[in-house]
Formats: C-alpha cells, sequence, structure tokens
C-alpha cells in the first residue's frame, strides 16, 4: 500500500469526476495513462469495473481502492505518468 497518500487527499483530488468514470477519465486520474494501459488494468481485473455494451464504467471508489492497493504500489514505478497532486478538472474534454 501506498502509505503517501491517503483516501481522504485522493477523494479530494477526484472531487471533480463523476462517481462513475469512463476509460477516457481513468487514464486522466491516473496521471494520463495510455488507453491501452488502461484496459490491461481493466481486463487483468486490477480494477473493479463493469461493462455495458461494450463500454467500461468505472466507479470512481473503485479507482481509489486500486491507488490504495498492493498493485499500484509496486506498478506504479513502471508508469511514466504521475498522479495528479491537486485537484483535477474533473473531466475530458470532447
Amino acid at each position: 500500500m501506498d502509505n503517501s497518500i491517503t483516501k481522504e487527499r485522493l477523494n479530494q483530488i477526484y472531487r471533480n469526476y463523476p462517481d462513475v468514470v469512463t476509460l477516457q477519465q481513468l487514464c486522466e486520474m491516473l496521471g494520463g495513462i495510455a488507453d491501452s494501459t488502461a484496459r490491461k488494468l481493466l481486463r487483468g481485473d486490477h480494477i473493479e469495473h463493469f461493462v455495458i455494451m461494450g463500454t467500461y464504467y468505472i466507479p470512481k471508489k473503485y479507482v481509489i481502492d486500486y491507488v490504495l492497493g498492493d498493485h499500484y504500489a509496486h506498478y506504479k514505478n513502471m508508469l511514466k505518468a504521475k498522479l495528479p497532486t491537486k485537484p483535477l478538472k474533473g473531466g475530458v474534454k470532447k
């Protein structure tokens, strides 16, 4: 577990995101990871999610649980992207 960040801090950082986020929003929440990397995390069942008609839906709570979990603690060092340290705007522009 990553002890440098708390659940409360992540709730603050992600406060502008909806309760259920899209794949694009997940990428942004995890510091701008690639779409393919996010799909690997979801397909590997590292982040709980739902798929409805081919579209990923990820409850924000599960993103926070993932960031606080053991997999992310080890995996984050391999990622080029880093978690944001201040609140994000909360949406992907189309």
